[in-house]
């Protein structure tokens, strides 16, 4: 059974710093994307970045230069660094896992979002 479980949320003024981890059981990284979306009250959920099977790396425009999307194999754990925080980045913050179909111990598929964590809160302050 797979979860994934985000910590590290919680208060913090404009310009300051925090960093997310997701820790994923139950599932192999480093085959498929992995996600961090976020929820703003009153707005549909919005990806935020995405790290693909192979390392590379992509962001939302307003985060680009100030957020780090990141995961650590052995630990199985995806991490979001976030700096110079704004106001407009209060949001939960969910990671999210693709559906890896197996064919055998080489060939794969990467069958698109299914896994998500129950998210976490990110209050920034002005």
């Amino acid at each position: 059974q797979v979860q994934l479980r985000e910590s590290g949320g919680g208060s913090v003024q404009a310009g300051g710093s925090l960093k997310l981890s997701c820790k994923v059981s139950g599932y192999k990284f480093g085959d498929c994307g992995l996600y961090w979306y976020r929820q703003a009250p009153g707005k549909e959920r919005e990806l935020v970045s995405t790290i693909s099977g192979t390392g590379t790396t992509s962001y939302a425009d307003s985060v680009t230069g100030r957020f780090t999307i990141s995961q650590d194999n052995a630990e199985n754990t995806l991490y979001l660094r976030m700096d110079s925080l704004k106001a407009e980045d209060t949001a939960v913050y969910y990671c999210a896992a693709e559906r890896v179909e197996y064919y055998n111990d080489l060939a794969f598929n990467c069958a698109g979002i299914e896994y998500w964590g129950q998210g976490t809160q990110v209050t920034v302050s002005s």
